[in-house]
């Protein structure tokens, strides 16, 4: 179905240095603009962030600093990139939480004035999840075909998870997945190990989810002002940092786990 615009529309993509708004920068841009009379242009760019692209990000987009050494700044674009998105509304896949801000946060930084007032906002993955619903009795109706009577009941909700674990198995034994790196695997088999490790999203050091450990195995903030730094660089540069998270609102257990970290520093094992 065509869209129906009274004004154009802007459909973008970036791809970036890390995932802080406040200090990665953007590598790569698309624009795809369209405008009422569905005439349609598209503007692709890949810029230099004048700062380091870390190698596990470089191995998840596929650029590189040696890619983008020659490339333009983002402050050499930023009127190009205006005057293409002049009077358009936005639109993009977890635009609202990332790719806007983060874009904003870039005309800010050379000074260019990227007028947000009047434009309207689409997230296409907002959109996605909404009508797609996540939840157990939408899980049961999918896999299952059965309407959850009951749900919200501990032993109704046990057993409709038994038996959407064992549908997965017989939709999916067959079924390939794709890295986002292109390597193809079929993870859904009927093996608990091999399940657990697809089901986990991220590798949490603490049940909260407030480190994680990165790609070389160590623990490293996953919130907060030190958020993507090692926890023991944090707690040697800044010592404080420890006690104040013993007296914060986190977890015990994630409380037991610094604790640990920080024990380790100071009197490391022999």
């Amino acid at each position: 179905m065509e869209l129906n615009l009274t004004k154009p529309l802007c459909v973008f993509d970036i791809e970036t240095t890390g995932l802080i708004l406040a200090t990665d920068r953007i590598v790569e841009i698309c624009l795809h603009r369209i405008d009422p009379d569905h005439s349609e242009r598209t503007l692709t760019l890949r810029l230099n962030p004048t700062i380091r692209i870390p190698r596990e990000v470089s191995a998840i987009h596929g650029i590189y600093d040696q890619d983008v050494a020659d490339c333009p700044t983002f402050k050499a674009v930023a009127n190009e990139l205006v005057t293409f998105m002049k009077d358009c509304d936005l639109a993009g896949y977890n635009a609202i939480s990332f790719d806007i801000p983060i874009l904003v946060e870039e005309f800010l930084r050379v000074g260019v004035n990227f007028d947000m007032t009047n434009r309207r906002f689409v997230d296409v993955q907002n959109i996605f999840h909404r009508m797609e619903r996540r939840t157990l009795s939408a899980a049961y109706k999918f896999y299952c075909q059965k309407k959850l009577e009951g749900a919200h009941g501990a032993e109704v909700d046990t057993l409709a998870t038994y038996e959407i674990l064992k549908a997965q198995l017989d939709r999916y034994q067959n079924e390939p997945y794709e890295e986002t790196n292109g390597q193809v695997s079929y993870p859904v088999i009927n093996d608990v190990s091999a399940l657990a490790t697809f089901s986990t999203l991220r590798k949490n050091v603490d049940f909260a989810g407030v480190m994680v450990y990165n790609q070389q195995g160590l623990p490293t903030f996953n919130i907060g002002k030190h958020k993507g730094k090692l926890v023991t660089d944090v707690f040697r540069t800044e010592p404080s940092y420890y006690n104040w998270m013993m007296n914060a609102d986190f977890t015990l257990y994630t409380k037991k786990i610094i604790t640990e970290i920080h024990n380790n520093m100071v009197s490391p094992k022999l």
